[in-house]
């Protein structure tokens, strides 16, 4: 059977700023049903990080139950899922055995009996994001060896393996940080130590690893991949990145992705400031996700004005510091246009880009104060 490998959807995700990406994500997921149909797939992976938040908004549950009610029922295609460390494990297996029935087959917490979906000629293990105190309490017999998330992993895979069938293909979706994987900038919290990071050995056995958790689309080894989200989040790397979707087919193992449209693109611009106020870009550009980066001067309200008149979805503005000439200050375009009303939160931004920490109460004090007497003597003019 063909099926379709995605992941890190993260629904109800907003651009720092609060920029929403409803629209986006309706668009990707439009273009994940329409791929899902050309290529003839019988099933849909989803590897975790469904949602960015364990609480979903409103309007992402509403996304997520008009795409599901698509592909299971109007489709006909069973989706296979797994909660990942972004999504609220418990609320999204809520109902799980009665959606089975309509082909929505999730995992949302781990389990010590292993959780299979026997599909045509695939056996599918479905194993949720973990953590290694839940393996110690599930496998509290093998507890003492668990010292490490390689451990943890395969002590759980250890019980998968013993219970594969002769002839069939085993595929399995995991949301993982497994060593050789590189991150992007909306990797949040992926690289914090090396904790959960695993090697790809403990994977062994398996015919296909369909994995989440990393952003960019990438192979680990032939059979084990990350799909990377549907669309950017960040700047940086994934500006770079072709995002796409991953075909399997269980039949002869042939493996392929397959490029995913963008309803707006995320780019960076450089370049002097009267360059970057005055250029003529084609429509792609001014009509992308965009973050400018003045080289020769400060960016202050004005300029962010101006900014945000000719580039419609501007996110992100960097401009220099006053003192260092290798300095930057980064703000996103709503904290400029908000800067008359919090003051405060700008000095904290300024403090955090060029001194690379918070103010301390004793700094914030001194900038209240003379706040204060600039308001005082602007109010006698």
């Amino acid at each position: 059977m063909k099926l379709l490998h995605t992941s890190d959807w993260h629904l109800g995700m907003t651009a720092r700023g609060g920029v929403s990406y409803l629209e986006d994500q309706r668009f990707m997921l439009k273009e994940i049903c329409r791929i899902a149909g050309e290529q003839e797939a019988e099933g849909i992976l989803l590897a975790g990080d469904v949602f960015d938040k364990s609480i979903a908004s409103k309007e992402a549950l509403e996304l997520y139950d008009e795409i599901m009610t698509y592909l299971c029922g109007e489709l006909g295609l069973p989706v296979f899922m797994i909660a990942g460390n972004h999504d609220g494990a418990e609320r999204i297996s809520q109902c799980r055995k009665l959606l089975a029935q309509s082909g929505l087959f999730i995992a949302g917490t781990l389990e010590k009996e292993p959780q299979v979906v026997h599909a045509e000629d695939a056996d599918i293990w479905l194993l949720p994001w973990i953590s290694t105190d839940k393996v110690r309490t599930l496998f509290s017999e093998e507890a003492e060896g668990i010292l490490s998330m390689e451990d943890a992993y395969r002590i759980v895979l250890d019980h998968y393996r013993a219970r594969f069938r002769e002839g069939r293909r085993n595929i399995l979706i995991a949301h993982a940080f497994v060593a050789g994987g590189e991150t992007s900038e909306s990797d949040r919290a992926a690289e914090v130590g090396n904790a959960t990071l695993v090697g790809a050995g403990v994977f062994q056995g398996f015919d296909y690893v369909a994995l989440g958790h990393l952003h960019g689309p990438q192979t680990i080894t032939p059979a084990i991949r990350y799909s990377g989200t549907p669309m950017a989040y960040s700047f940086g790397k994934e500006e770079k990145q072709e995002k796409s979707v991953v075909i399997i087919d269980t039949k002869t193992m042939d493996i392929k992705r397959v490029p995913l449209r963008q309803l707006h693109k995320r780019m960076t611009l450089t370049g002097p400031l009267e360059q970057l106020l005055k250029a003529d870009y084609r429509s792609e550009v001014l009509d992308a996700y965009l973050r400018l980066e003045v080289t020769d001067s400060y960016v202050g309200l004005e300029a962010a004005s101006a900014f945000r008149e000719r580039y419609r979805n501007l996110l992100e503005i960097s401009g220099r510091g006053f003192e260092k000439e290798d300095s930057r200050i980064t703000m996103t375009i709503e904290e400029f246009e908000t800067a008359k009303l919090d003051p405060a939160a700008v000095f904290a931004r300024y403090c955090e880009d060029i001194l690379e920490e918070a103010p301390e109460e004793h700094l914030q004090g001194l900038f209240q104060a003379a706040l204060a007497r600039y308001e005082r003597e602007a109010a006698l003019k």
